[in-house]
């Protein structure tokens, strides 16, 4: 014996097709055969009934007013928009739009006609209908059409010429409305009312089923399906609802009581079954269940630098020297607004960076901040040089470079740096007199060479000195060499890694150490016998016998850089699991350990150090003097580290700072902003934005004013100034979308928050040109979260966006694509539908940046539609989706079938 809905001899059993009979299964609409039973499915428009055949009228305007801006009017089976007076209709049939007092188009009139009225070239005006409207014969008026909310009718529908006729499946009889239909007792209870037999009928009716009661009496009682048995008839329930106690009646099952009805986030029961949702941030996948993170990351235009995807969100961060601002941009950051940028003299902002620089007469120091004075040029001929010694002890060589205090480093990475001794021969050129500078055409002498090491890290580490002193090395001692330079440039940078047993270590790597000396041959070589380029060949020949003594001392770590009182070795091998980490920061010439802490300074900027004096303070490491408190200010000890140790007249609240000639506290200007308290300084806005008012307290508060253009392409960006971030107050954009020819323009509008406290001081308009009489295609000043789609009413597009003084608000982002114009009454059916509205899910189709994106590539270029195979399109659309779209498109490219 087979189950329930199958049939056979027990052995075998075939499903019973129940949808396929001159009944439909019982369902007014649609039936879906499933294994074993069948389920209920109504048009757009309407829901299932608790029966689960029987399909009733959805009311679109119960959820956020069914999108309409002004008055929403249901009906049978869809529903419309209407304006109040002083607006009319837009074509997207949802936003409403200011009738103009002057001039001729529509815009003033409605010319008769019912839904849409559109300029004729010649200079007159035309009626057109919505989709599944027909034009009457007074080319005015419009006919309804099964095409439209199925008619108005509640069941059956067909075409005549003058609209449409409805029906009711069996077990229904029409209303009087000529619409809706009852089920035949509900009607016959209705006729009899105020009739004095009615009850004695009902009486009658009972009865007779408790007589006889079989499934071809009154279905048996069965709400469903009725079967007959040799035990009397037995009821049944289709999917989403069971059998009630007595055994006739079934019940809306709510799925979501059990195990959220399997969905991964929120789950909403409906009659017959349920909708899964997911939270912001993810979205459903076609099981219609599962919910997926998105991956803002995967959009254009996500960041600006660089993009970090979390559940449910993402999060932007910028490269060094830039901030972030409006939540995905990065701006450069001017260094030298805040507190001078730690220069001791001048500050240069640079894109991404800053440099300090000095006055005439003074250098700047190796830590990149302070100033120390220079001495005259000229006397570098008598100063020390750049002194390298070699010397052969225990059987090995070792060399040192020593060099003279104005050494300077610039890290690069951690794992390479660039360290410069002395001072080139181009800049003595340029310094000199056109003497000396033949001179030193004549003996300079450059030399580059690199070393390379198989496995290491570039590391300028403090290290124990040599044993043998300074005073033992001269050049008279057997197997020593003594060479001076006046330039020494070495460059440490790591290459490829090493392949290997060390691979695993990421210190493992090739080391490169790259040398430029620059040395003058000594004019007391120059003899009667030797002239200038004998004494060259001579000391070229002396230093390439150094050069290999170097690569010998390089390979084994006995090539050290000396400072007075320290010594440094340049790399360090590739560090075993036993020898302990380095804890002072690496790529400094000095080890941080070794520098002054903030409060303190010292004449190099290293220990020994001492506090700043009362009055000054310094809030940086390793610097060589401390920063005045300004106006005979105090402080209230010695070693301050920051402004605000300074014992002011005033405490200044953020978005301040402290004026120490006047000792009272200003308000940041504009395009600035001081997020502290207690500052004497203002920083600058991030990159080309500023503020809206002075006394700005917070990097949001600064705003890129950047907008409008020209666009042509096939689809592109509206954007509010600043989106995703706030746009900036008494703000004006406007944009021109020019497409290309034998195309028109298709927008949507995901969402759009716009203040709305303040009588539209804030508006965005769409128009055929800046003139307010030009035919007007959308216009708004307030926030709506529910998207909408529209074409253009006008081959091109005059856009314009406004803010007032007192308002700001995120703003849109609205994307917009050109179409082919043979595909003009195709784009316009679909988006004036309001079904592609009224689900969640569509919904959030419009907000997808991706799904967007993959729907405005197939309709700026048609074939591009190839690109995506049918899977791919089910993943990325939901099924009702899909079936939406499809119906459209069979209708318009089979009209006649």
């Amino acid at each position: 014996m087979c189950k329930v809905g199958y049939t056979g001899e027990g052995r075998k059993c075939e499903d019973i097709d129940e949808c396929d009979n001159d009944f439909n299964g019982g369902c007014v609409h649609e039936c879906f055969n499933i294994p074993g039973n069948y389920r209920c499915t109504c048009y757009d428009g309407f829901m299932l009934a608790h029966d689960g055949h029987n399909c009733l009228d959805t009311d679109e305007c119960m959820f956020n007013n069914g999108g309409c801006q002004h008055v929403c009017v249901n009906t049978v089976g869809s529903y419309e928009c209407l304006c109040k007076e002083g607006f009319f209709l837009s074509d997207n049939q949802h936003t409403c739009i200011h009738r103009s007092e002057e001039g001729m188009s529509c815009m003033n009139k409605d010319h008769g006609c019912a839904h849409i009225c559109r300029e004729t070239p010649k200079g007159g005006v035309a009626c057109e209908c919505r989709p599944g409207f027909e034009l009457s014969k007074n080319q005015r008026s419009c006919i309804l059409t099964c095409n439209h909310g199925n008619g108005g009718c509640q069941h059956t529908c067909d075409d005549a010429d003058n609209g449409p006729v409805c029906g009711c499946h069996p077990k229904y009889v029409m209303h009087v409305d000529g619409k809706t239909c009852l089920e035949r007792e509900e009607a016959a209870v209705e006729v009899s009312e105020g009739n004095t037999t009615a009850a004695a009928d009902v009486d009658k009716r009972v009865k007779r089923r408790l007589l006889m009661e079989t499934c071809a009496v009154n279905n048996g009682g069965c709400d469903r399906t009725c079967k007959d048995t040799s035990t009397g008839v037995h009821c049944s329930c289709p999917v989403g609802f069971t059998l009630q106690f007595d055994g006739k009646t079934c019940k809306d099952i709510d799925e979501c009581q059990s195990n959220n009805g399997g969905c991964d986030h929120f789950c909403k029961n409906t009659v017959g079954s349920f909708d899964c949702s997911c939270r912001k941030g993810f979205k459903l996948l076609t099981d219609e269940k599962s919910c997926q993170d998105i991956d803002e990351c995967s959009f254009e235009r996500a960041c600006d630098h660089t993009c970090i995807n979390h559940p449910g969100s993402f999060e932007c961060t910028c490269s060094k020297g830039y901030a972030l601002y409006g939540f995905t941009h990065c701006g450069d950051i001017n260094e030298c607004s805040i507190n001078n940028g730690g220069c001791q003299q001048l500050c240069v902002n640079t894109l991404g960076d800053y440099e300090c620089l000095c006055h005439s007469n003074y250098k700047l120091h190796w830590n990149k901040k302070d100033c120390v004075e220079t001495k005259d040029p000229l006397s570098d001929n008598v100063s020390p040089k750049v002194l390298l010694h070699c010397i052969k002890s225990g059987g090995s060589d070792r060399c040192f470079l020593s060099c003279s205090p104005d050494v300077q480093v610039f890290s690069g990475t951690q794992d390479a740096y660039t360290l410069t001794c002395g001072r080139s021969s181009q800049l003595k050129k340029k310094q000199q007199n056109a003497n000396a500078s033949s001179w030193l055409d004549a003996s300079a002498i450059k030399i580059s060479v690199t070393f390379k090491l198989n496995e290491g890290k570039c590391s300028l580490k403090k290290t124990e000195m040599f044993q043998e002193g300074l005073e033992q090395m001269t050049p008279e001692r057997q197997n020593s060499v003594m060479e001076s330079f006046h330039y020494v440039n070495l460059t440490c940078s790591s290459g490829k890694k090493v392949h290997g047993a060390l691979s695993r270590l990421t210190a493992a790597r090739e080391i490169f150490i790259t040398a430029d000396f620059e040395l003058e041959t000594s004019r007391k070589e120059v003899t009667d016998t030797c002239d200038a380029r004998c004494a060259r060949r001579k000391t070229e020949k002396r230093f390439r016998k150094t050069i290999r003594t170097l690569r010998r001392t390089v390979g084994r770590d006995q090539f050290r850089l000396r400072l007075p009182g320290s010594e440094h070795q340049l790399a360090r091998k590739a560090a075993r699991p036993s020898e302990p980490q380095q804890s002072c920061a690496l790529g400094q010439l000095h080890p941080r350990c070794d520098q002054c802490s903030p409060g303190e300074y010292s004449p190099d900027g290293f220990k020994p150090c001492v506090p700043c004096p009362p009055g000054t303070y310094q809030p940086e490491a390793g610097r060589v003097s401390c920063f005045p408190c300004g106006g005979a200010l105090t402080t209230r000890h010695s070693g301050a580290s920051l402004f605000q140790d300074c014992e002011t007249k005033v405490q200044c609240s953020p978005g301040h700072f402290y004026n120490t000639t006047t000792h009272r506290c200003i308000r940041c200007a504009i395009g600035t902003y001081q997020p502290e308290f207690g500052q004497n300084y203002c920083i600058a806005c991030p990159g080309n934005t500023t503020t809206d008012f002075d006394g700005s307290t917070n990097i949001t508060q600064c705003k890129n004013r950047q907008c409008g253009g020209e666009l042509g392409d096939y689809t592109g960006y509206i954007e509010s100034p600043n989106y995703p971030g706030d746009y900036p107050a008494n703000s004006e954009c406007t944009w021109n979308i020019n497409p290309p020819p034998k195309r028109r323009i298709l927008i949507v509008v995901p969402e759009i928050f716009l203040p709305i406290e303040d009588e539209c001081g804030d508006y965005l308009v769409m128009r055929k040109s800046s003139s307010s009489n030009s035919v007007t295609t959308y216009e708004t000043c307030q926030t709506y979260e529910r998207p909408i789609a529209f074409t253009s009413r006008s081959k091109k597009l005059w856009i314009q966006f406004k803010s007032n003084e007192g308002n700001s608000a995120k703003g849109f982002q609205v994307p917009y694509v050109t179409y082919d114009e043979d595909y003009q009454e195709l784009i316009e059916d679909i988006v004036r539908d309001g079904r592609l509205y009224a689900s969640e899910n569509h919904q959030e189709i419009l907000k997808d940046k991706k799904l967007i994106k993959a729907l405005f590539d197939v309709l700026a270029h048609p074939q591009n539609y190839f690109k995506y195979t049918a899977q791919e399109s089910r993943e990325m659309f939901p099924r009702s989706f899909i079936r939406l779209l499809r119906s459209k498109v069979s209708r318009f490219l089979r009209p006649y079938k």
